[in-house]
């Protein structure tokens, strides 16, 4: 036999070898059922109850306009949840094989779509685009996240299965009914960054902020007030001694209304 009618055999095992690799690849992938409790690359696996997952999207007051992304998405279920309420939802998930089961999971639930997967790596991955964020991590991997998150557009919703974000506390927490385990949903509203001086047309404001939580004075004229109030997306609210103020932050000017007239300020140096 030649040498090149060997090599052109050779070849041609070598190609149909390679498919039938990939089809057993392929059927092993179908077969593939993930396990509670095996090992992923910052956590274990462990699903979310479907009750606490219905619970979470309701705390986040997911509407079909907003785009939501799961950190760690496991089997999809919380995607597809989204997804089927008329969301586009996107997963994030390490695990190659989790991200073809929800695939098929999606496609099964005819949302495909509406519901996507990629494998990727939670810190390497950009999610600003997102209205609501969900995920059931650790609070290392919360705390790890926790400054980007805290960048993300003011408004921007969190909400976790179970484990919080040690200093930055929830707005909001709730515990599901009659669920076993891991029933415990957490929400945080992306606060405006408010912290320093602005000045207003008749005084001067300083404020000290701890994630949503503000503090510091209001100087107007001889007059020095105290303040505290909090901060809900870009929408802020204070006390100064008597009169309370509710405005609306756009970067560095916010406005609003206090004691029945309008306020404005603007950051100072701006």
């Amino acid at each position: 036999m030649k040498a090149t009618s060997f090599a052109r055999i050779w070849f041609l095992l070598l190609i149909l070898s390679l498919i039938a690799l990939g089809g057993e690849s392929r059927a092993a992938s179908q077969d593939y059922e993930p396990q509670v409790g095996q090992e992923g690359k910052d956590v274990v696996w462990v699903p979310t109850p479907q009750e606490l997952v219905d619970k979470m999207l309701d705390m986040a007051k997911l509407t079909p306009k907003d785009y939501i992304i799961d950190l760690g998405s496991g089997d999809g279920r919380t995607v597809i949840t989204a997804a089927k309420r008329g969301s586009t939802a996107l997963g994030i998930e390490y695990n190659p094989d989790m991200v073809e089961l929800s695939k098929r999971n999606a496609a099964k639930e005819g949302v495909s779509d509406k519901a996507s997967f990629v494998k990727a790596d939670l810190f390497e991955s950009d999610f600003s685009q997102a209205q609501v964020i969900t995920m059931f991590l650790l609070p290392s991997i919360n705390v790890k996240l926790r400054p980007k998150i805290l960048d993300l557009k003011p408004g921007t919703r969190i909400v976790s299965n179970s484990f919080d974000m040690e200093e930055w506390k929830a707005d909001q927490t709730e515990t599901v009914a009659g669920c076993n385990n891991w029933c415990t949903a957490m929400l945080w509203i992306v606060p405006a960054k408010v912290g320093g001086t602005w000045k207003l047309p008749q005084g001067e404001l300083s404020i000290k902020q701890t994630f949503q939580m503000i503090s510091g004075t209001l100087k107007s004229g001889k007059n020095n007030s105290q303040i505290t109030g909090k901060l809900n997306g870009d929408q802020i609210s204070f006390s100064a001694g008597v009169t309370q103020y509710t405005g609306r932050v756009n970067g560095n000017s916010m406005e609003g209304t206090a004691g029945g007239a309008k306020w404005s300020a603007t950051r100072a140096g701006k």
